[in-house]
């Protein structure tokens, strides 16, 4: 009862309530709390109103849900928020009068719907928060994330990878590597594995869990120590002799279908296959392989690239010399999807293209928010001349790099876009994009997404169901309509590279390669530092067993061009 009385205190304050009220409700909580007496008693007697600081209303209620088993005014209270908005309060720092304001204003219920703000800067000038709120808040959700035991992939990836670099010190340690779902690029991580070869284990060993990153050592034997980082994750050291380290790097990186298939496929040539090594069954003698190349070429297969080992189809496409020769980042040209200053980005558009250019890409498309994303700073007619002046007069600086002129525009819930289209007309490319009602059903998102790809103008369907990993599943969507219509109008879908969406994902990637759809990676950035966002694109669509020549943003800058063109024509 005390609980229920303390949660309606908290809706009545997300409400905007009285303050008295909502004080009333949490005095009572305290008072139920730190009863002597029975509670059913008092209110089988009738006794509750007796009680300082219990009024009438309240006595009502407690005896409504004492007597009954439920409570209307608190259940309808409750059916006004979704369920996830409490979550918010685990963060520290984040009170009911924040939370209100970051739900009225910004639509937030969930803590990746925060991040994700966050991380765009959408925070910054709301009534009551600023720029040192806004990195409280990021630590705050940090803190939370290391008591949940799932982290996203650019989270344990950037653990994992200090942990090697101190690892890399020990001189016992002759050969070693990140194995596990990290290794595969899985875009949720529960543990990090880490495979190490040498000839001195327990000199590894002491080395590892002196190490600053860890926080405890959970169990130290001679072939595995287990500890649990800082950051909160697990991490599995393996330790294995020189010669069996190509054998334990393919088992510990799985996936647990992919191994079970592949010993099935060494049991039909007479092998043993384990952590340890690839035996004859006849004799029990070691096929020796001195890396996983030749592990695979032992089996009469073409190698396999981590990325690809689950179980779909990659064993298959092995045995007969057809796995695909996965993009890399170094094929990459330019890369579309960034916000700037003209909406909710930190940087110029002047500053993102000199930083891009210093890293070797060769164009870039800016795709600020529409007007319908007030929240985000879209833009109107006037702020899009302007944009598009500043493009043109950038452009003339250079004969090695290019700026395309874009917008994410919002699909509307009626699947019409943001402008109307003799605005669309004046862009290079239109990234569309819904950004708002994701609880429509089915049905009804399936027909708004579809009547936008309609539009002549969509060039790319911008982050395709939505998704925000860890905090949003997708919206309900009927995926392979989408894909039916990209297929059939040519629409580019967006593989979105940052790490807290990598929508579309890999498994439907696959799908959508095999009807000959094309994609783009984009970092979706919002400032220069988010530029590196690219690489976890490139990681899902290699998932994706894309190709180069899946990529659109392969072209050269020409091509590119053209492609543009052709599309607008």
């Amino acid at each position: 009862m005390a609980d229920i009385l303390s949660e309606i205190g908290l809706y009545l304050e997300l409400k905007g309530e009285n303050p008295f009220k909502i004080r009333a409700y949490e005095n009572a909580a305290r008072i139920i709390r730190n009863l002597d007496e029975d509670l059913e008693t008092l209110v089988k007697e009738n006794k509750l109103g007796s009680i300082k600081g219990i009024g009438k209303a309240l006595e009502q209620k407690v005896t409504e849900l004492i007597t009954t088993g439920n409570l209307k005014y608190y259940q309808d209270l409750k059916a006004e928020f979704p369920p996830s908005l409490f979550e918010l309060l685990k963060i520290p720092g984040l009170g009911a009068k924040k939370i209100q304001v970051l739900y009225n204003t910004l639509g937030i219920s969930t803590i990746g719907e925060l991040e994700y703000a966050c991380n765009e800067n959408r925070l910054v000038n709301l009534p009551g928060f600023g720029q040192k709120t806004q990195e409280n808040i990021l630590k705050g959700i940090a803190h939370v994330r290391t008591a949940a035991g799932r982290y996203l992939l650019h989270e344990a990836g950037t653990m994992a990878w200090s942990l090697l670099q101190d690892l890399k010190d020990c001189p016992q340690i002759m050969n070693l590597s990140i194995a596990g779902s990290l290794r595969r690029n899985k875009e949720i991580i529960k543990d990090i594995d880490i495979i190490a070869s040498s000839s001195d284990a327990e000199k590894v060993i002491n080395c590892f869990v002196s190490l600053p990153d860890i926080a405890e050592v959970v169990g130290r034997g001679p072939t595995k120590t287990s500890v649990r980082l800082q950051g909160g994750i697990a991490v599995d050291l393996r330790l294995v002799l020189p010669e069996q380290y190509p054998y334990a790097l393919h088992h510990f990186t799985g996936s647990k279908e992919h191994n079970t298939k592949m010993r099935h496929i060494a049991k039909s040539l007479g092998l043993k296959m384990n952590e340890y090594g690839l035996f004859c069954e006849e004799d029990g003698s070691l096929l020796a392989c001195g890396s996983e190349e030749e592990i695979f070429k032992a089996l009469g297969m073409s190698y396999i690239p981590p990325e690809l080992r689950e179980d779909m189809g990659e064993i298959e496409a092995a045995l007969e010399d057809r796995v695909p020769v996965l993009v890399e980042s170094k094929d990459i040209r330019g890369i579309f999807h960034f916000h700037t200053q003209y909406s909710d980005g930190s940087n110029s558009i002047r500053d993102l293209a000199v930083e891009l250019r210093k890293q070797g890409y060769r164009y870039m498309g800016i795709s600020d928010h529409s007007r319908s994303a007030f929240y985000a700073g879209g833009l109107n007619a006037d702020s899009i001349r302007r944009q598009h002046a500043e493009i043109d007069a950038l452009n003339q600086l250079w004969d090695d790099f290019y700026i395309f002129k874009g917008i994410e525009s919002d699909i509307l819930p009626d699947g019409t876009l943001d402008y109307p289209d003799d605005m669309l007309s004046c862009f290079d490319f239109v990234i569309a994009s819904v950004h708002s009602q994701f609880r429509m059903d089915k049905d009804s998102m399936t027909k708004r997404i579809l009547k936008a790809m309609d539009n002549p103008y969509t060039t790319i369907l911008g982050h395709p169901t939505g998704r925000l990993l860890l905090s949003r599943d997708g919206y309900e969507l009927d995926l392979e309509q989408i894909l039916d219509k990209a297929a059939q109008k040519g629409i580019i879908l967006e593989i979105n590279a940052n790490p807290h969406r990598l929508d579309l994902d890999w498994r439907w990637v696959k799908k959508a390669r095999e009807m000959g759809i094309k994609f783009m990676i984009n970092p979706d950035a919002h400032s220069i530092s988010e530029i590196s966002n690219t690489g976890f694109g490139v990681a899902m669509a290699r998932k994706g067993w894309c190709e180069k020549e899946d990529i659109l943003n392969c072209l050269d800058t020409d091509s590119m061009k053209s492609f543009l063109l052709s599309k607008r024509k």
